[in-house]
């Protein structure tokens, strides 16, 4: 008997444990959400327009952009964006916060662009404040 009550707590202390740890969703083109933060509001569609704080940064941790550096949230149309950012935030309901987590070809591939090298895998930080009507 006691046997079986150290295995329930130990099942409730592990599906508690799961319950807490952030969800991470691998999609079929490579990128990698985390969810940091579960919003409890609406999903966006690739057609929405989004309000979004983010902060990028490359592999090697130097963050190339921010939301912050521009004076707060940024709006732009969900599908007018890198690949990554359309797929990886479609995942996520406003409110919430998420690591994206790009490999190059879902991000600028070859081309590269400012300071961010060709064929750079990158990192966005972001928290989908809303989206506009």
């Amino acid at each position: 008997m006691k046997s079986i009550l150290v295995l329930v707590a130990a099942a409730v202390l592990s599906s508690t444990a799961m319950a807490a740890a952030p969800a991470t969703e691998k999609l079929p083109s490579g990128v990698v959400v985390e969810h940091i933060t579960q919003g409890t509001g609406v999903q966006p569609t690739a057609d929405d327009v989004v309000k979004v704080n983010y902060r990028g940064t490359l592999a090697n941790g130097t963050e190339f952009d921010s939301s912050a550096k521009h004076g707060g949230p940024a709006t732009f149309p969900l599908g007018r964006v890198i690949p990554c950012w359309t797929q990886g935030v479609q995942k996520m309901k406003v409110g919430g916060k998420a690591k994206l987590t790009c490999p190059a070809a879902t991000a600028y591939g070859e081309r590269g662009v400012g300071p961010i090298p060709p064929n750079s895998d990158l990192t966005f930080e972001v928290e989908l404040v809303g989206i506009v009507k």
